[in-house]
C-alpha cells in the first residue's frame, strides 16, 4: 500500500488506516476476539496506522491496541489517540495539569512510554486559539510523554486555526463524498504548512456503503440510533450530519457510480485518497474481512479520481444548501 508522511510527524503511514471507534463498542457489541482479528487483518492488508481515543469505550479501545503491540513488537505501527472528551467540554479544562492525567492513562492503556501523536479531541472552538494550550502541548513533548501533536476538529474554521500554529503535525477532519467543505480551504492551507491530515468518518456512519435503506434500524447503544439528533455530541459525527433518508438516496447514486470489480465502501474511500492533500483515511471495521476490504481500497485511488465530478453533482444536489454552511 502507498504510505505519505503524515505531516510534521515525519511518520511514514498507510493511505488507509484504521479507525478503532468501534472496538470500543460505542456500534454495537465488538467481542474481543473481533477485535483482535480486525487488527490483524488491517496488518495483513498492509496497515500500519491505527487512531483511537481515551473516550472509545472509556479506554477499551486503547486497551486493545496496547495489548496488540505488546504482543506485535516488531511492528512498524504509528498510533494516534486523542483526549479530552472524557471531562465536562469547557475551555477552562484544557490544561497542562489535565493533559498531563489525560496522556499518562493513555500511556498505561497503550503500554507506551510515549505516545506517537495526540490529538485534541474535538474541544471547544475557543480551545484552538489558546496560546496556553499549545504551550502547554509543547511541554509534554518536551517531557517526553508525546512525539507530536494534533488536532481533531469538527469545523474548518477550527482546523484553520489550529494550522496557523507552528507545532501542529496534524489535523483530523470529517471529509468524505457527503462532506465537500474542507476541499475549499483546508486542504490546500495543510499542505502548505506540512501538516497531515487525517480523513475521518470517511463512510458518512456508514451511508457510502450503500447498504442501507430507509427502513434500516440501528442497536439502541449504536450512536446511528441515539446521537441522530445531536443530543450526546456534535450530530455532525453521525451520518455526517446528514438526513438519513436523503443520504439513503444519495448513496443510492454514489453506488451506482462505481464500476464492477470495486465496492461502494472501497471507491468511497479512494475518492479519500484521491484528494490532494489528504494523508490517509480511517475507516473503521468490526470485522477481519471489512479490514481487509477496506485496505485493499489503498490500491484503487484512479478509481477515487475518476469518480470527482459525479461526487461534487451529488453534494451539490442533495447536501450542500444544508451542510456546507454548518462544518
Amino acid at each position: 500500500m502507498e504510505q505519505r508522511i503524515l505531516g510534521k510527524t515525519g511518520r511514514s503511514v498507510s493511505t488507509v488506516g484504521l479507525g478503532t471507534w468501534q472496538l470500543g463498542a460505542d456500534w454495537g457489541d465488538v467481542t474481543e476476539d473481533d477485535a483482535f482479528a480486525v487488527l490483524d487483518a488491517s496488518i495483513e492488508g498492509g496497515v500500519n496506522f491505527f487512531d483511537t481515543a481515551d473516550v472509545y469505550g472509556d479506554g477499551r479501545s486503547e486497551e486493545f491496541i496496547g495489548r496488540f503491540l505488546r504482543a506485535h513488537p516488531d511492528l512498524d505501527i504509528t498510533v494516534a489517540t486523542k483526549m479530552g472528551r472524557r471531562m465536562d467540554q469547557v475551555p477552562e479544562n484544557y490544561t497542562l495539569d489535565n493533559f498531563r492525567a489525560w496522556t499518562d492513562r493513555s500511556r498505561r492503556n497503550l503500554q507506551q512510554d510515549t505516545l506517537d501523536l495526540v490529538q485534541l479531541h474535538c474541544p471547544p472552538t475557543a480551545v484552538y486559539s489558546n496560546s496556553e494550550v499549545y504551550d502547554a502541548l509543547d511541554t509534554l513533548v518536551s517531557e517526553g510523554a508525546i512525539r507530536n501533536y494534533g488536532v481533531s476538529v469538527e469545523r474548518t474554521d477550527e482546523a484553520l486555526e489550529a494550522i496557523k500554529r507552528g507545532n501542529t503535525a496534524s489535523v483530523q477532519i470529517i471529509l468524505n463524498a457527503f462532506r465537500l467543505k474542507p476541499l475549499d480551504e483546508v486542504l490546500p492551507a495543510a499542505k502548505e504548512a506540512g501538516v497531515g491530515i487525517i480523513a475521518r468518518v470517511p463512510l458518512a456512519s456508514g451511508l457510502l456503503s450503500g447498504k442501507y435503506t430507509k427502513d434500516t434500524e440501528f442497536p439502541a447503544d449504536d450512536h446511528r440510533n441515539y446521537n441522530r439528533d445531536g443530543s450526546s455530541f456534535d450530530v455532525g459525527e453521525t451520518f455526517s450530519g446528514v438526513d438519513f433518508a436523503t443520504g439513503v438516496k444519495a448513496a443510492q447514486e454514489f453506488s451506482a457510480l462505481v464500476p464492477d470489480g470495486v465496492t461502494t465502501v472501497q471507491a468511497a474511500l479512494a475518492w479519500v485518497i484521491a484528494q490532494d492533500g489528504v494523508t490517509a483515511v480511517i475507516p473503521g471495521a468490526r470485522s477481519a474481512s471489512q479490514a481487509r476490504a477496506n485496505a485493499e481500497a489503498g490500491e484503487l485511488q484512479a478509481v477515487g479520481a475518476g469518480l470527482a465530478d459525479e461526487v461534487r453533482d451529488i453534494y451539490d444536489r442533495f447536501f450542500r444548501a444544508a451542510i456546507h454552511p454548518r462544518w
